[in-house]
C-alpha cells in the first residue's frame, strides 16, 4: 500500500511525501508513485509529527465526570478504586476504544497506559490502529485476577509490533518494597520498561522521607528503578538532587499539567527539569482527572504553567513544549517514529491551515501550542495507515454508543 501526499506544507514550503510499507519512503518537492493513493493537499494542509501521550489511564473515559472536585487520596480511595473494581474486561475494551477515538481526533497516535485488564486494552489498540505501551499492573497485593490479566497481556502482545509491554507499579505508597525490588529484577531479565507515578503530591514525598529517609526518586533509584527505561509520571515535587538523578540515569518524566492543577497536586517545574537535562514528555493522565485526552490542550497548559512556575515569560518555549509532546514521547515508545523523515515509521498529522486560528501563519508551532484545538486536525496517519481521514474515523458513532451503554451501567451502581 502506497500513499502519496502532494502539495502538503512542510517547513513552510510545498512538498510531496511518499509513504510505503508503513514508512516515509521519500520526501521531495515533486514525487510520483505508480499505483499510489494520491492526495493533493493544495497547500492547505501542513504535515507535522503527531502526539505521543506519555501517561494515561485510557479506559477512564468511562469515568469522565464521575467524581469531581476532590483531593487525590479521597478521590482515589473512596470513589475511583471502588467503581474500577466492578469494571469488566469488556468494559475496559469499550472504554479504551472510546479513548482511542478521542486521542485520534486530537492528533495522538500513541499512549502509555496503566489500567486494569490490559489484555482488553490491547484488543482496542489493535482494532483502532494506534500504538501503545500497555502495563503489567501491580497494585497492593497483586490479585490472582491481576496476575492472570498480566499473563494474558504478555501472551497476546507477542509479535504485535505497534505495542510494547511495560511494568507499571502504581506508586510507592501502593506497592511495597519487596514487589518493587522484584520488578527491578524482572526488568534486568526481560528488558521491559517501567511506568510509575512519582512525587505527585507533597504528602507522598513527606511520607517517603519519614519511612525511608529518602525522596520517592531517591528511594526508587536505590531499588534500581530509575533508568533509561523508566517513565516517571507527574514528578511535581522534585528536589534539585532528584532532577540530577533523573537526568544522570536517562529516565523520562511524564508531565501532566492539567491533572496536576485539577487535583491541586502542584505545578511541575518544567524549566528547572529542562535545565537539569531531564527528558520531559507530556501526558494527559486519565479523563477522570483532566477531563479530556487532547495533547493540544495539554501543550498550552504545559507552556503556561512553565512560565508561571519559573516566573519568567521565556520559560516553556513553544519548540520545547512541542518537542516534549512529540519527539520525547516517541523516543520512549521506541518505535522509530516521532519525526517526518525518510526511513522513519510513517506517523503524521495533517493540520488544516484554512482553520481560523491557523490563518495568520507566522509560526506554525506557536499556533499549535497556543491557539489550536482538535478541530484543526484534518487527518491522522499511524504506521502508514489513516486512522482519521478528512475528519472521519471508522465506526466512531458505534464506539460512542457502546461507551454510553457502559456509562449507564456505571451510573446505576451509585
Amino acid at each position: 500500500m502506497k500513499t502519496l501526499l502532494k502539495n502538503v506544507m512542510r517547513n513552510g514550503e510545498k512538498t510531496s511525501i511518499l509513504i510505503e510499507n508503513g514508512k516515509f519512503a521519500a520526501i521531495a518537492p515533486e514525487l510520483s508513485a505508480e499505483g499510489a493513493d494520491i492526495i493533493d493537499a493544495g497547500g492547505k494542509l501542513a504535515a507535522l509529527p503527531p502526539f505521543y501521550n506519555a501517561h494515561n489511564h485510557a479506559a477512564m473515559t468511562l469515568l469522565r465526570g464521575y467524581a469531581e472536585d476532590m483531593e487525590l487520596f479521597d478521590w482515589l480511595s473512596n470513589h475511583i478504586w471502588p467503581v474500577e473494581a466492578k469494571l469488566s474486561a469488556e468494559d475496559i475494551y469499550i472504554g479504551t476504544k472510546l479513548a482511542a477515538v478521542e486521542m485520534i481526533r486530537s492528533g495522538t497516535v500513541y499512549f502509555n497506559d496503566s489500567y486494569w485488564h490490559p489484555e482488553a486494552a490491547l484488543r482496542a489498540v489493535q482494532e483502532t490502529g494506534m500504538r501503545a505501551t500497555l502495563g503489567l499492573l501491580y497494585l497492593g497485593n497483586v490479585s490472582d485476577d491481576a496476575k492472570s490479566a498480566n499473563a494474558a497481556l504478555i501472551e497476546a502482545a507477542e509479535g504485535v509490533d505497534t505495542v510494547r509491554v511495560a511494568h507499571t507499579p502504581h506508586a510507592i505508597y501502593t506497592v511495597d518494597k519487596p514487589m518493587l525490588q522484584s520488578i527491578a529484577k524482572m526488568m534486568e531479565s526481560d528488558g521491559r520498561q517501567v511506568h510509575i507515578h512519582v512525587s505527585e503530591t507533597a504528602k507522598e514525598v513527606e511520607d517517603c522521607l519519614k519511612e525511608h529517609g529518602m525522596t520517592p526518586v531517591e528511594y526508587l533509584d536505590s531499588l534500581g528503578l530509575v533508568n533509561e527505561r523508566a517513565m516517571l509520571a507527574h514528578c511535581v515535587h522534585l528536589t534539585g538532587h532528584d532532577r540530577e538523578i533523573i537526568a544522570a540515569r536517562g529516565a523520562y518524566i511524564a508531565h501532566n499539567p492539567v491533572s496536576n492543577m485539577k487535583l491541586c497536586s502542584g505545578m511541575f517545574n518544567f524549566e528547572a527539569a529542562k535545565k537539569a537535562g531531564c527528558k520531559i514528555a507530556i501526558g494527559t493522565d486519565g479523563t477522570s482527572s483532566n477531563n479530556n485526552l487532547s495533547m493540544i490542550d495539554e501543550m498550552k497548559s504545559a507552556a503556561l504553567t512553565a512560565k508561571v512556575t519559573a516566573a519568567v515569560p521565556t520559560a516553556g518555549k513553544t519548540a520545547d513544549i512541542f518537542h516534549a509532546a512529540t519527539v520525547t514521547g516517541a523516543e520512549f515508545a521506541g518505535m522509530n517514529s516521532g519525526a517526518i523523515a525518510v526511513g522513519k515509521a510513517a506517523d503524521m498529522i495533517l493540520v488544516d491551515l484554512e482553520h481560523p486560528v491557523m490563518s495568520a501563519g507566522y509560526d506554525l508551532i506557536a499556533d499549535m501550542v497556543y491557539a489550536a484545538d482538535s478541530s484543526v486536525i484534518n487527518s491522522v496517519i499511524c504506521n502508514g495507515k489513516f486512522l482519521m481521514r478528512d475528519r472521519i474515523i471508522p465506526n466512531e458513532s458505534d464506539i460512542i454508543a457502546e461507551a454510553r451503554e457502559v456509562c449507564r451501567k456505571i451510573a446505576s451502581w451509585r
